[in-house]
């Protein structure tokens, strides 16, 4: 099957008006896809993690990804020798730093303490920009990075009645999760630059396939250290980190960005944590108590700050969105 195929098929849900940017019911099903195999990310991660250890879901999870990201790359933009040590830097910092913390994190987490912190990515985006690519960040915004931060403080901490799933997230845990966010989100900023010159799919195919070669090392010494079984639910969650949320879920959000407006597209960052929250209630029991209640509530009212100040010309760093 052919890049151009496979591309078809991610988007065949999606209607190519690419007239005015119009918004359809299927460009709206697919958004509202795209919110639930994001927001299952963090569950399915911690399903993976009772059976795999945290290097070697990641590597398996990137194995599968990278072959199918580099189909999507050829006869694409080439990618020059002098652009390789900073797409390898930025493999480094998105797979490396970004991923293997992410799932360190999820280890000392609860999966919807893990999800509300992830969901902070599109905040530190507006910020980064702000630093590297010199865009203006309104007061607005700044409320809106307080809000989040007092709202993760809640979640990272939810104590007392109704919320002793929760209670098990440990303060090592929350911040390996944060650090991800903030190192994801570096990496969309800086990968901004990249992809306008060389493209998209051949930045995240080559940056993914560089991140992987830099954490296989560390991943072989971790399983020929620690003792682990390969079992059907480990394998299936790396399966679908893979293939639906690393590949599938970059593609359709890319054609997604073609065909609906930018405001309406970034819309699917509200209902992620609200999937990801349900999914890790019904697969782990989390029971969410009061604390974390409102510390969700100021995570999302802290992201709406964030997304409502931004004007179309201020969501470049989104149109690089790779889970």
């Amino acid at each position: 099957m052919s890049s151009q195929s496979l591309t078809d098929a991610c988007s065949g849900a999606v209607v190519k008006d690419r007239a005015a940017g119009t918004t359809t019911l299927r460009s709206l099903g697919a958004l509202l896809i795209l919110a639930v195999m994001w927001g299952l990310s963090i569950p399915v991660t911690k399903l993976g993690l009772e059976s795999l250890p945290p290097l070697t879901l990641t590597a398996m999870r990137f194995a599968i990804a990278v072959p199918l990201l580099l189909v999507f790359a050829v006869g694409r933009h080439p990618l020059p020798r002098y652009a390789w040590p900073r797409v390898a830097m930025l493999g480094v910092l998105g797979i490396g730093i970004g991923q293997v913390a992410q799932t360190f994190g999820v280890t000392g987490t609860s999966a919807s303490v893990g999800t509300i912190i992830s969901a902070t990515i599109p905040i530190f985006i507006v910020f980064f920009a702000a630093l590297r690519l010199k865009q203006h960040v309104s007061g607005w915004q700044k409320l809106g990075l307080l809000a989040a931060f007092a709202g993760i403080a809640l979640v990272a901490f939810a104590r007392g009645h109704g919320a002793a799933t929760i209670s098990e997230t440990t303060a090592a845990g929350a911040s390996c999760v944060l650090l991800s966010a903030l190192a994801i989100a570096f990496y969309y900023v800086w990968s901004v630059e990249l992809t306008s010159a060389y493209g998209t799919a051949t930045v995240a195919a080559w940056s993914t396939l560089f991140g992987f070669i830099a954490l296989l090392p560390w991943a072989l010494w971790e399983m020929w250290h620690v003792p682990f079984h390969v079992t059907t639910p480990g394998v299936s969650a790396a399966v679908y980190l893979g293939v639906v949320v690393t590949v599938a879920g970059l593609f359709l959000w890319l054609n997604l960005l073609r065909i609906v407006p930018a405001r309406v597209a970034a819309s699917v960052q509200f209902l992620q944590p609200v999937f990801g929250i349900a999914a890790a209630s019904f697969m782990f029991g989390d029971r969410l108590g009061p604390s974390f209640v409102l510390g969700v509530a100021l995570v999302l009212a802290g992201l709406a700050l964030t997304m409502a100040s931004r004007n179309e010309e201020g969501n470049g760093a989104q149109r690089s969105n790779v889970r």
